[in-house]
């Protein structure tokens, strides 16, 4: 089973909280069949499963401790195995977070075809951030938070880039315009893949 997903695509996309990433997905799910895996909403999923598995992540979680990366990456495949038939393709989406994530992703499950950068400034992540939280109720959402994130996201991120633009596969998104711009961007990324 696992050896299916060596022929399958595998899209890291990368982008800073704020920057639109999580849209972008959704839309590459409805124009292109590729299935949307973000890790973190893997680990809320299993820890309300109330599984075994579940129940030794909500532990950790409610600690404040990083999952392992072995447990991430099970989850990720299991996900992967359980749509391989059919998917057109993977986005994962925020991963990898830094450049032993990716290796590790290589060796358990395959290597990324692309990685997607869907790059805004940091004063319209705030933005976008900021406005989200009027209405999010998200805890991390208020400008303290949002400025800790980003720097923690530019500190961790810059290596994965320059790490995955060594092989050539980095396909950079200008997102500070629209929606649909952003997405005319990717469109053509995508579809020079095919």
């Amino acid at each position: 089973m696992a050896d299916k997903l060596k022929n399958s695509k595998i899209i890291f996309v990368v982008g800073g909280p704020g920057s639109g990433k999580g849209t972008q997905c959704e839309r590459i799910v409805q124009k292109y069949g590729y299935t949307h895996l973000s890790t973190g909403d893997l680990l809320r999923a299993e820890v309300s499963s109330g599984s075994e598995r579940g129940k030794k992540l909500s532990a950790i979680m409610e600690k404040g401790e990083l999952v392992p990366l072995d447990t991430v990456l099970d989850m990720l495949k299991d996900a992967m195995i359980a749509k391989v038939d059919v998917s057109k393709g993977f986005l994962i989406d925020g991963y990898p977070r830094e450049v032993k994530q990716g290796e590790e992703f290589e060796k358990k499950i395959g290597a990324p075809t692309l990685l997607l950068y869907i790059d805004a400034g940091a004063e319209t992540m705030v933005k976008r951030l900021m406005k989200r939280g009027e209405t999010s109720g998200r805890v991390d959402d208020n400008e303290e938070t949002i400025k800790k994130r980003l720097d923690t996201y530019y500190k961790a991120t810059e290596p994965v880039i320059a790490f995955y633009e060594g092989r050539g596969i980095v396909r950079k998104m200008n997102a500070e315009g629209s929606v649909d711009d952003v997405f005319g961007q990717v469109s053509k990324a995508l579809d020079a893949l095919q």
